[in-house]
């Protein structure tokens, strides 16, 4: 079983639709120890077939349209924020105390992008907020020096920051949380009620690019990466995309501008306007959340509980460790996510851990949810029911590192595990050795996607200036090849559907 026949399945697909699926394969792209590329040319190729499949669903007679997988725009779109200018400026990226510290018994990886992440790292460790980036660096390298990794770990996150110590694959698996995660699907769906079957408004085919999401109203909770990722496609798709931020907490504007191609940004403050999240609530489709397991749920915001007030609701959740387990309630982000799954140790060498060549985990995970939206939008249209997906950043990982499997052999008996097949190849072997404040993150953008990368990117202007940015890789025949919307100004749009 290769791999997107294997995502197909966990989504719920008809395994004859794989053979629709082609595939562009470049291996210069991003290498790594492990099969990186095949992830995620898998993660896209089954989200095109799930928008294909969708399409078909509504509006193509024919049968479901034929897809294209090509590495080189899948390459781009996964390493997105590093080909990103704004203006002609490129992006802020990582802060300076997001990063790798060494420890006296071994490593520990912060982020704290966030500025109340930041003041929590600091706070942690008896530093005053305001102390200036050069000095902070200086004080909390000297600080982690002297303390094992796992008690960092444990005392910024008992601050409300965000650390993970270093494990190898070993100490993870062996690890509570890894147990929990391992015992899980890769994607999660299920069924909450019995509603009746959607009935889609039929989309012409001869109105211009068949847009299988055309009419949906998708609320978008989420944060960072994964989940505006998610998002991203289905309005790329032809949904009305709102993404609802609470006031207070805005988004890094950068990565901002990087997922929030399509949509729609607004502003809304769940503890006093209830009655108006009821209203978007009323007369959406889907909604997508990227809050820590639970955090959303005293606002009513569990699957179950949407799906009572709004029958035939789409509910998708997307978290960094798993909704289960310890850890379920831990903040989490890719970084963290590779250092705690012993990815960065696998990537590493003897005297440093390493990273994946892209925030592959974020990335894929996100076209991971986008897929299972699709798929659970055409199992509603034949069989009812308000739906859920769910997806973890973890449990990606896993995928991941079940590694490939010996160059020549089959691949047979490793339905987890990335790699198997000859057709989804495993890169070069190289791998990449983070630096002080890498996270395998932002580079050259001219590198950052491997030879080939500019057939991939495109300008246009934009409320925020002339864009550079990575084309969308999920293609099919008659789909959409990039988005209607620029971004605009974080939280700027009304919190009302149009």
């Amino acid at each position: 079983m290769d791999e997107i026949e294997y995502v197909w399945s966990v989504l719920g697909g008809d395994a004859a639709l794989t053979t629709r699926v082609a595939r562009a394969a470049r291996p210069e792209v991003l290498e790594a120890r492990l099969p990186v590329r095949a992830l995620a040319s898998a993660c896209v190729g089954a989200c095109a077939l799930a928008a294909a499949e969708l399409a078909a669903r509504r509006a193509a007679p024919g049968g479901v349209p034929a897809v294209r997988v090509d590495d080189g725009a899948v390459a781009a779109a996964f390493t997105s924020e590093r080909h990103l200018r704004i203006g002609g400026r490129e992006p802020v990226s990582f802060a300076p105390l997001s990063r790798l510290w060494r420890t006296a018994d071994g490593w520990v990886r912060t982020h704290a992008n966030y500025p109340h992440h930041r003041a929590r790292l600091l706070a942690a460790l008896g530093l005053a907020r305001d102390t200036e980036d050069a000095r902070a660096v200086d004080a909390v390298g000297s600080l982690l020096a002297g303390l094992p990794a796992r008690s960092v770990e444990e005392t910024v996150y008992a601050a409300g920051g965000a650390a993970v110590a270093l494990r190898t694959p070993e100490e993870w698996a062996a690890s509570e949380q890894g147990r929990a995660v391992a015992g899980r699907p890769l994607v999660e769906r299920g069924v909450l009620d019995a509603s009746p079957a959607r009935t889609f408004a039929p989309v012409p085919p001869s109105a211009g690019a068949l847009l299988p999401a055309a009419g949906l109203r998708v609320l978008d909770l989420t944060r960072v990466i994964a989940g505006p990722v998610a998002t991203r496609t289905l309005a790329l798709l032809g949904a009305d995309v709102l993404r609802v931020d609470p006031p207070g907490l805005p988004e890094l504007p950068d990565q901002h501008v990087d997922t929030g191609f399509g949509k729609r940004s607004a502003t809304l403050d769940l503890t006093c306007d209830q009655a108006a999240f009821e209203e978007l609530l009323g007369a959406a489709d889907v909604v997508v959340t990227g809050y820590r397991p639970g955090s959303l749920d005293r606002f009513g915001l569990s699957p179950r509980a949407l799906a009572a007030r709004r029958p035939g609701l789409v509910v998708a959740r997307l978290s960094a460790w798993g909704a289960y387990g310890p850890w379920a309630g831990r903040r989490g982000f890719d970084s963290l996510v590779q250092v705690g799954t012993g990815i960065a140790a696998l990537e590493g060498t003897a005297d440093r851990p390493g990273a994946l060549p892209a925030q592959a985990l974020d990335h894929g995970t996100g076209y991971l949810l986008a897929a299972g939206v699709l798929r659970a939008l055409t199992e509603q249209s034949r069989h009812g029911g308000s739906r859920y997906v769910e997806v973890a950043l973890a449990r990606t990982a896993a995928w991941l590192s079940a590694g490939p499997a010996p160059d020549g052999a089959s691949g047979a008996g490793r339905p987890h595990g990335v790699g198997g097949s000859s057709t989804m190849g495993t890169g070069s072997g190289a791998h990449r050795v983070c630096a002080a404040g890498d996270a395998g993150g932002p580079g050259d953008a001219g590198d950052a996607g491997g030879p080939g990368a500019s057939p991939w990117l495109r300008e246009r202007e934009s409320p925020l200036g002339r864009l550079r940015y990575a084309l969308p890789p999920v293609r099919f025949e008659g789909g959409p090849t990039d988005w209607e919307r620029a971004p605009g100004p974080w939280g700027a749009d009304a919190a009302r559907w149009v």
